[in-house]
C-alpha cells in the first residue's frame, strides 16, 4: 500500500514535464514517429522527437532524453540501449517533480563554474552512467555544438 502511494505521488510529482513530453511525443507523431510503452515509461521515437533529440544542447551525439514518465528517443535502438540510464532519470524525475529541471541545471552549472564537465560530472548523469556501469573516465566533455 505504501509503496502504491508513494508511486502514485511520485507520478503526479512528476507530471508537469510528463505533460511537456506527451506534447513533445505528439508532434513526433503527427510527423512520422513512433510510440511503445516499456517498464512504466512512454517512449517516442522518430519525426519530431528524434529532431528534438538531435538538437539538445549536447548535440547529434544525444540519443535520448527523458521527461517525467516520457522519453523521447531518435530511434527505437537508441531507445533499446539507453534503457537503463533513461529509467533513471524517470525515477528522479519521479523523487525531484518540477524542482529536477532546476536541480538539472543547477548541478550543470556548479560543474562548469570548477570546472569540470557539465554534463559527464552532473549529479543526475552520475546516478544514470552509475545504471549502466559508469562513464568512461577518460572521455572527454561532449564540445559544445558547432551548428
Amino acid at each position: 500500500m505504501r509503496s502504491t502511494l508513494a508511486a502514485g505521488w511520485g507520478i503526479l510529482w512528476a507530471l508537469p514535464y510528463t505533460l511537456a513530453g506527451l506534447a513533445a511525443g505528439a508532434a513526433g507523431l503527427a510527423s512520422g514517429g513512433r510510440m511503445r510503452y516499456r517498464d512504466g515509461a512512454v517512449e517516442f521515437y522518430g519525426g519530431a522527437a528524434a529532431w528534438l533529440v538531435r538538437h539538445t544542447p549536447l548535440g547529434a551525439s544525444t540519443l535520448a532524453v527523458t521527461l517525467g514518465h516520457v522519453i523521447l528517443g531518435q530511434s527505437a535502438w537508441a531507445l533499446d540501449i539507453t534503457r537503463l540510464h533513461e529509467r533513471v532519470h524517470v525515477r528522479q524525475f519521479m523523487m525531484w517533480g518540477p524542482l529536477m529541471g532546476p536541480a538539472y541545471l543547477a548541478s550543470s552549472a556548479w560543474m562548469w563554474a570548477v570546472g569540470r564537465c557539465p554534463y559527464r560530472d552532473n549529479y543526475f548523469e552520475r546516478q544514470a552512467f552509475a545504471a549502466e556501469g559508469g562513464f568512461p573516465r577518460d572521455a572527454r566533455c561532449p564540445p559544445p555544438d558547432d551548428r
